[in-house]
């Protein structure tokens, strides 16, 4: 999973990539996104440890998010000539945007937006992108109906009404997440890669003494959606907590009232947008996490661990992980009879520990 950071001048983009990625202790670097930095991520998860542990001596993997800290987009904000070419591009591969936004006091900067403004602002941005590529679509539907044949003509008529209605919505700032659309529609636009479609994460990088949100979050705040969140953290407060040494930092949390450090707060809060559950593998050879869409059904889950398993899938065989876990082991777990066969349409769900059964 990709999560691409996207922010305007002066937020703390970057300052909140060098916390969640040195934090947890990766090394960074470019890549395919060319001058964007790139940063993995592991993912906690007590569960994996706990499994582990039925195994002792076998490697343990955790999930994994890639975190890209792109340029910003230029300063011409809701006009349309900051998300294009390279950077269009690049934001398009992600999974989910997270939009660093500055909520703190910066009386030295003469642009500082309003919070929420620049919520809107950004948003504006991501349509204005999203309107070209539906214009151009148009205008090839357009070009088709031409020369169209009677027997063709209909379904073009049809496809121009569809693409027409989403475009109408985004000019009147409907990002394409929020507009009621069947999983049909929704399935005909994936190709697309639309900005306004990918689920998108606010973080609010506030001061220490807004840490409790001051209304950002609240009714009066950011409106909230099934594919969108918001999280508030101080990424200058987590920058400095770095150069503690572990218990100081426990204990500095502690008296600022704020437990949670900002790499789990916005790992938890992406996974939740992106309705994610995670299944585990577990043996002498190696015990590890996979996130999966929710509603994934078994034989897609498997070519998360393998094609091959994906291609060759017999069954799987499916434990509840607390189940495992009284049991002590899969030996028990067999003569319990708690060890399920499940076929390719079972829905894997969360905490699921699956052996899959395959030919090669």
């Amino acid at each position: 999973m990709e999560l691409a950071l996207v922010g305007f001048p002066g937020a703390g983009k970057s300052t909140l990539f060098r916390v969640v990625t040195e934090a947890a202790g990766v090394a960074t670097g470019g890549s395919r996104w060319g001058k964007a930095q790139v940063g993995v991520v592991k993912v906690p998860d007590p569960r994996l440890t706990t499994l582990a542990g039925l195994f002792p001596g076998c490697p343990v993997v955790t999930a994994e998010i890639r975190l890209v800290d792109f340029p910003p987009p230029g300063e011409g904000a809701a006009k349309g000539a900051g998300i294009t070419g390279e950077l269009l591009s690049m934001l398009q591969r992600a999974d989910a945007l997270v939009h660093v936004v500055r909520a703190f006091d910066d009386t030295a900067s003469e642009k500082a937006r309003a919070p929420l403004q620049a919520v809107e602002e950004m948003d504006a941005e991501m349509v204005f992108a999203d309107l070209a590529i539906l214009e151009r679509r148009v205008k090839r539907v357009d070009d088709a109906l031409k020369g169209a044949k009677p027997g063709e003509r209909a379904k073009l008529l049809q496809e121009k009404a569809f693409f027409e209605r989403v475009k109408d919505d985004l000019e009147r700032a409907v990002p394409v997440r929020r507009q009621t659309l069947s999983d049909e529609e929704r399935q005909t636009l994936r190709d697309f890669q639309f900005l306004t479609a990918k689920p998108v994460l606010v973080v609010f990088n506030v001061d220490d003494k807004r840490l409790g949100g001051d209304g950002l979050l609240g009714p009066a705040g950011l409106a909230q959606h099934e594919r969108e969140r918001a999280v508030v953290i101080c990424a200058k407060l987590e920058e400095e907590l770095l150069a503690m040494a572990p218990e100081e930092r426990t204990e500095f949390r502690a008296s600022l009232g704020v437990p949670e450090n900002a790499r789990d707060l916005v790992m938890t809060a992406a996974y939740d947008m992106l309705d994610l559950v995670t299944f585990f593998t577990a043996g002498e050879d190696e015990t590890r996490a996979w996130p999966v869409e929710r509603g994934t059904p078994a034989v897609k889950a498997a070519g998360k661990v393998h094609s091959d398993i994906q291609r060759g899938f017999i069954r799987a065989e499916v434990v509840a992980l607390k189940d495992l876990l009284a049991c002590g082991g899969f030996g028990e777990v067999r003569k319990r009879g708690l060890l399920r066969l499940e076929g390719k349409g079972y829905t894997v769900q969360d905490a699921d520990v699956i052996n899959y059964l395959f030919n090669v």
